[in-house]
């Protein structure tokens, strides 16, 4: 397997502007000043086109902090073993493949007429194309968090928003979710259970109209 780059010789943290060679410092850092971004967004929303290059201005303002690197598509293969999948990866998309993958399924979710669909059809074709984007995890690192800012962004913009506090508070559970909807394998066939993921985005878009 080639060395990572992204990483510390020697150590499993990521290499940032902190100097933090410690996993678990970096990972406090992390999630400090990305909170603090994220907060900032929910006041200044980055306007964009809802594509490839709208997906990675997101990223690079929650991880400024943090990555050299952050806004840059990622340059190697990953893998990342899930307890869900008994430590098996979800297959994300292949290095060179990102740019066509993001480019097919931004195209798609910027096609459906939102405004002429119902809450229950809503919530399908929304967990399918935030699944979509998320396996193809651009970034080396914050994928979640920047696609769950990207896609409450766009709903926000096309009338049925989402309540973004189910999403800050249940962050485990929404990462989970998406894992269980990516679930498709080319050797074991498809394993997908995308239920969790879509019943989570029909309470989060029932939630924040009860609060409208």
């Amino acid at each position: 397997m080639m060395k990572d780059p992204y990483l510390y010789p020697n150590h499993e943290a990521l290499i940032n502007l902190f100097n933090a060679t410690d996993e678990t410092v970096l990972n406090s850092i992390e999630a400090d000043y990305t909170s603090l971004r994220i907060k900032e967004l929910l006041d200044n929303p980055i306007k964009g086109n809802f594509d490839l290059q709208h997906l990675c201005k997101i990223h690079k303002f929650i991880f400024q902090d943090i990555y050299e690197w952050a806004g840059k598509i990622r340059i190697i293969n990953i893998e990342k073993a899930e307890e869900a999948l008994s430590g098996l990866s979800i297959e994300y998309s292949d290095v060179f493949e990102i740019v066509k993958h993001s480019g097919s399924v931004l195209f798609k979710l910027n096609s459906i007429c939102w405004n002429s669909i119902n809450i229950t059809q809503k919530a399908i074709l929304f967990a399918e194309s935030m699944t979509d984007i998320w396996k193809i995890h651009p970034f080396r690192e914050g994928n979640t968090r920047t696609i769950i800012v990207f896609c409450c962004d766009f709903a926000e913009r096309n009338g049925f928003p989402l309540n973004r506090d189910l999403f800050k508070d249940n962050s485990a559970y929404v990462r989970r979710a998406l894992v269980a909807s990516s679930a498709f394998f080319k050797d074991m066939g498809d394993k997908r259970k995308p239920e969790f993921l879509t019943n989570f985005i029909h309470d989060a878009i029932i939630k924040r109209s009860h609060l409208q």
